[in-house]
């Protein structure tokens, strides 16, 4: 998915809560309106209390709403199921189109987290406390902190908890957290995926290098580092032109001095890892690196006919960024400038393969096929 498309989906996303939240507030205005007659006399029983003297009441209609401390209803009862969730807030329940669906409501009974779950948990570790809300729809998850925020700009395939760890999994990864009362932390990382129709499989479980990173921004290094591959093996700059670049950055081809290749493809991902790079700035830098085994058509002056050479290479894809919103890509490049030739090769090549080793050697740029942005 580009950043355009990811942009997109993301406003949706935003777009369908906002509805979502407009909607259970229609309902509940016009439960309002139709209960607005309740008294201090409706009141059938006095249960929970958030000790602060506000409590949850159930009237004689089996309908939960809220009182003050001097028992002045403040919340309609409206809901079929209420409970307190912390910070003025209220979870819960009323049927909508026949199905119960559960949200959140502030005292005054306004809708602050949408009416489209099938439930919301809460989680308590010692300081720390957080809510999952469980979709009614396909079963996603949300998770949402004590002031009912999200704590994620996107929905989860599921959430196991047990104990101190918390798993998450989405379309394109699954992400383990360490939770304690001082928040949690990522511990470790799986992501999937392809790239040029090659699978791939990354885990990462350096726990010091995941605390600056996040879902976010490992999916997108992950995303790059396959365009990145795309234009090395096509030559194509379309494949790069989504992804955010500075002016001085740099992406050459894969052997761009070897005028010999007839043809390049890539047949395997055998690694791929993401690792702090050195910095010149206060700015944080990552790098990718990618080893891929390729199968190269090439020719050969003593022979006429194409010759098949298979090898493995890798790149490196190099970012700067804290945040995803800030993510930069400032290079990507095979660390191999030739092929691995077969050792019978006729003996004239090896001179134009001594000068490209002598200038990778001195310093001097050696790739003439690169994009420079």
């Amino acid at each position: 998915m580009t950043k355009h498309m990811r942009f997109i989906v993301s406003v949706l996303f935003i777009i369908v809560i906002i509805l979502a939240v407009a909607l259970t507030r229609f309902y509940s205005n016009t439960s309002k309106s139709a209960g607005s007659g309740n008294t201090k006399s409706d009141i059938s029983r006095l249960l929970a209390t958030d000790g602060s003297g506000n409590r949850i009441f159930e009237d004689n209609n089996g309908l939960y709403g809220l009182v003050d401390s001097s028992e002045r209803i403040i919340a309609a009862p409206e809901w079929l199921e209420l409970s307190f969730a912390g910070n003025n807030r209220c979870i819960a329940s009323k049927r909508i189109s026949g199905k119960l669906m559960t949200g959140c409501v502030d005292y005054e009974g306004n809708v602050v987290v949408p009416l489209i779950y099938r439930d919301i948990t809460p989680h308590n570790y010692g300081d720390f406390s957080f809510y999952t809300a469980e979709s009614s729809s396909d079963n996603s998850c949300v998770l949402y902190d004590s002031d009912m925020k999200p704590l994620f700009s996107r929905s989860w395939n599921s959430c196991s908890i047990t104990g101190d760890q918390m798993v998450l999994t989405g379309d394109k990864g699954t992400y383990t957290y360490t939770l304690s009362s001082s928040g949690f932390a990522l511990s470790s990382a799986k992501i999937s995926g392809t790239m040029l129709e090659c699978g791939y499989n990354m885990e990462m479980s350096n726990k010091l290098l995941l605390q600056r990173l996040d879902p976010d921004m490992l999916e997108e290094m992950v995303r790059i580092a396959g365009k990145y591959l795309e234009y090395a093996f096509t030559g194509s700059g379309e494949y790069i032109s989504d992804i955010r670049s500075g002016s001085r950055s740099v992406f050459s081809v894969l052997f761009p001095d070897d005028k010999r290749i007839l043809s390049k493809k890539l047949t395997d991902i055998t690694k791929i890892y993401i690792y702090s790079a050195k910095s010149d700035d206060d700015i944080p830098h990552f790098a990718a690196s990618v080893t891929v085994k390729t199968e190269l058509a090439y020719s050969d002056d003593s022979d006429k006919a194409p010759k098949t050479l298979t090898g493995e290479y890798k790149a490196v894809i190099e970012f700067s960024g804290s945040s995803v919103n800030e993510l930069t890509t400032i290079s990507g490049e095979f660390l191999q400038s030739h092929p691995d030739y077969p050792s019978a090769e006729p003996e004239k090549n090896s001179d134009s393969t001594e000068k490209t080793a002598s200038g990778n050697n001195s310093g001097q740029e050696q790739n003439t096929e690169r994009i420079t942005i």
